[in-house]
């Protein structure tokens, strides 16, 4: 099987496969500008071409050829739940290893057989450089897709694969060729990792609501830091470090013109009780004096040291 390059992508000599690899991209693309994270819900229908549709995975196996592709689709790695049973490594390691890695992963086959059908496929995608796309688990049952990624590896003997990431945003679905490129992809995903497992127990912490309005629509929500997590001592991405917001509540606390101190009462600056242009702005004004919506859990609480840096940069800035 000879793979070439033609415009800005991979183009294979089964012109089909490839034509329904990027509608399979593109319609997870466009899944994901939507939803903050993709569940059952949104991989199960698939997607649609020339009128078929094509399913994204198999719910119960992570490595996925839909039997109208030549070439391997999709893996997935999913998150485990507490004290549920852990049937491959990769559903422990794959986070540690995107966190502390440099360049690529490793997936671990189906079974012991490395001549099964999934690790075939795990074989074949490697040998003809065919970009997939990655399902990564970052809650149960919920996932962050990274397309394109690509089989860079496949071990019989240690029974796994490596998978390494293509650049973000780009065009051309062709394997990272330099260690360089290898490790800026895999930073952009450990970034992403960060920021969507962050936001996903932040929000989760606090029932899919604004901590400050009650607002019950979690794809209007951000999880805002507290302290940034540019700060080595106070920036982890934990959930005491974390409040979920709404957009404009998150805009109105990052520009500290709502402040939160270490009791949890809410202060409006002196810049927005001072004006007085509509609804939106009466919103946020009656905030002041309030107290912030709470975690059911004592331990998710937002920190009261973290709260009180936060507050004292808040009132430097009024």
């Amino acid at each position: 099987m000879n793979t070439r390059f033609e415009g800005d992508c991979v183009m294979h000599d089964d012109a089909h496969d490839t034509s329904m690899r990027l509608a399979a991209f593109e319609h997870v693309r466009r899944l994901s500008e939507v939803h903050d994270h993709l569940t059952a819900n949104e991989l199960r229908p698939g997607f649609e071409f020339n009128g078929e549709r094509i399913p994204l995975i198999n719910p119960q196996r992570g490595i996925f050829k839909p039997q109208q592709m030549r070439f391997l689709l999709s893996i997935k790695t999913v998150f485990p739940k507490p004290g549920g049973k852990v049937w491959y490594d990769d559903q422990r390691e794959v986070h540690r290893q995107i966190f502390e890695g440099d360049e690529a992963i490793d997936y671990a086959f189906m079974g012991q057989n490395p001549d099964a059908a999934d690790n075939r496929w795990l074989r074949e995608a490697f040998e003809n450089g065919i970009p997939i796309i990655y399902f990564l688990g970052i809650a149960p049952g919920r996932y962050q897709s990274i397309v394109p990624a690509f089989v860079s590896g496949w071990d019989a003997t240690a029974l796994k694969a490596r998978v390494a990431f293509g650049m973000p945003d780009q065009e051309a679905f062709s394997p990272p060729e330099t260690v360089l490129e290898r490790r800026y992809a895999l930073r952009a995903v450990k970034q992403r990792l960060h920021q969507a497992s962050f936001r996903e127990a932040v929000i989760t912490a606090y029932n899919g609501r604004c901590a400050l309005s009650g607002l019950p629509e979690p794809l209007l929500l951000d999880a805002a830091h507290i302290v940034a997590d540019k700060d080595e001592r106070f920036g982890q991405p934990t959930v005491p470090n974390g409040i979920p917001l709404s957009k404009i509540h998150h805009a109105a606390f990052d520009a500290h013109l709502i402040g939160i101190d270490p009791d949890y009462r809410l202060h409006v600056s002196e810049r927005l009780l001072g004006q007085n242009d509509g609804p939106m702005l009466e919103a946020l004004k009656r905030l002041n004096g309030g107290t912030i919506y709470l975690p059911n859990r004592d331990k998710d609480q937002p920190d009261r040291d973290r709260l009180a840096l936060r507050f004292e940069r808040f009132k430097a800035a009024a």
